[in-house]
């Protein structure tokens, strides 16, 4: 399959740590809507846990993308948007359990005021782009 390149330190930007500034992919786009940390039940888990809510948030992205044909080797660019930036430790250790640091995908990270539910302490939505078969790589 082919990969998407990846450019960490584009000139004149300084380098990135935890994400990549750009990725450039052919193929076709997957956009998984924001997840939250909802079982398949649609019960929340980890009220109050960042960490166990980050695990759950990963976790239903990785069935969204394979609902896609896609996984999380396909993905290029991921946001955060955390009720508190406390949280990013959290979500970073779920992520690396998913996605190695070698292929980190663009991303933001967003802190705001409050999601649907107070309950909630994140939301993280995916761009993923699978190559077609007769693509190259950008």
């Amino acid at each position: 399959m082919t990969e998407p390149i990846r450019i960490t330190a584009p000139a004149g930007v300084a380098p990135a740590a935890q994400y990549s500034h750009v990725v450039a992919a052919t193929g076709r786009l997957v956009a998984v809507s924001g997840q939250l940390a909802l079982d398949e039940d649609g019960e929340l888990v980890g009220v109050g846990d960042p960490a166990a809510q980050a695990r759950q948030v990963f976790e239903n992205l990785g069935r969204c993308l394979a609902a896609a044909g896609a996984g999380f080797e396909h993905v290029v660019k991921l946001t955060y948007f955390v009720t508190d930036m406390a949280h990013m430790p959290a979500v970073r250790a779920a992520r690396v359990t998913r996605i190695p640091d070698d292929r980190l995908p663009a991303s933001s990270a967003v802190q705001v005021a409050g999601l649907v539910s107070p309950d909630f302490l994140m939301e993280i939505e995916a761009l993923a782009v699978v190559p077609d078969a007769g693509s190259a790589t950008v």
